[in-house]
């Protein structure tokens, strides 16, 4: 199968392993990133902007201050993603395409590539 990506956020958030964040505030944030993503029918391999990935992880080394979310490619880290910040991150970040100063904790843009 052959889609666009627009972007891929991938969530630390596992419950067995939850040394940032308690297994209820990583949970509780998955299930609202997929329902987010849903809503906004993110995972249409037709949307002209690519579809938008997820993944829940098992640990992006950062270990306090979690659940964490990178996301791809904007190389943006946000700490502290509770259920009720899912819902602005996927609406203004990634789909108004303006971060959230406030809540980043780390940014790794990608090295760009000379020709």
């Amino acid at each position: 199968m052959n889609f666009k990506v627009s972007h891929h956020l991938l969530l630390c958030a596992t419950a067995n392993k939850a040394a940032c964040c308690s297994a209820d505030v990583g949970n509780a944030s998955w299930a609202n990133l997929k329902k987010q993503i849903k809503y906004h029918d993110l995972e249409n391999i037709d949307r002209p902007e690519g579809v938008v990935l997820r993944s829940k992880v098992d640990c992006l080394r950062i270990c306090n201050d979690g659940p964490i979310l990178l996301i791809w490619p904007d190389g943006i880290w946000y700490g502290g993603v509770t259920p009720e910040r899912i819902e602005s991150i996927v609406k203004e970040h990634v789909l108004g395409g303006q971060p959230i100063e406030a809540w980043i904790i780390r940014r790794t843009p990608q090295q760009q590539r000379h020709p």
